[in-house]
């Protein structure tokens, strides 16, 4: 396969799953010999083991990081930091997208960005919606899933000192009723008294916020 050829098959695609783009192809293995070529020559980035990006100059189609997240680890959905960014949780900019699955842990660093996977068993893999762009679809953690995520997970003792060095804002988008729905959710006493601790966090920014 020449290079013009795979162009017209996969330019207009933001990510290349080379599985799903030989499927019904009776000899698949010369254009994975064209594909590893490509990539040693900087035409395709590869993010994983059979997932590419076109390089920029020959991409037609604009990137979601976040949909790339949900490709390389199913299933998997976006929580931690990188979720309270997206929903402005907290001030900075956050790099590393950090992916809850049920699978392995993982990590995955490319030219398109780093992608973290941490691990979580079934029971608790919920608590997640369908964010999309441009026709790509990711999975996000909402604001208390991915609080109570960041607690479990990290196993530390929540204070009202570490949500304020955490620096979180905004928290009118943080319900309350479903934090704690969601805290019965995990049959943890730690959890539930954590959701406690955020609950006085939140409410004494709120008062904070009534004064200035």
């Amino acid at each position: 396969m020449k290079w013009e050829e795979f162009i017209k098959v996969a330019g207009d695609l933001p990510v290349i799953d080379t599985e799903i783009l030989l499927t019904g192809v009776s000899s698949p293995e010369p254009v994975k010999v064209q594909i590893s070529r490509w990539h040693k020559s900087g035409k395709l980035i590869q993010v994983k083991r059979g997932i590419y990006l076109l390089a920029e100059v020959y991409r037609k189609v604009k990137v979601y990081e976040p949909y790339v997240a949900s490709l390389l680890k199913r299933p998997s959905y976006i929580s931690l930091e990188k979720a309270f960014a997206y929903y402005g949780l907290i001030p900075e900019a956050v790099p590393v997208y950090t992916s809850i699955t049920t699978k392995r842990p993982g990590r995955f660093v490319s030219e398109i960005g780093v992608f973290d996977y941490r691990h979580i068993k079934d029971s608790l893999f919920w608590g997640y919606e369908s964010v999309n762009m441009n026709g790509q679809t990711a999975f996000m953690a909402f604001p208390e899933k991915a609080l109570l995520d960041l607690i479990y997970l990290n196993g530390m003792n929540i204070s009202l000192e570490y949500l304020k060095e955490l620096r979180l804002q905004n928290v009118k988008k943080i319900n309350l009723d479903k934090l704690f729905k969601y805290a019965e959710r995990f049959k943890s006493p730690g959890i539930s008294l954590a959701a406690e601790v955020v609950k006085k966090y939140v409410n004494s920014y709120k008062d904070e916020e009534k004064i200035l």
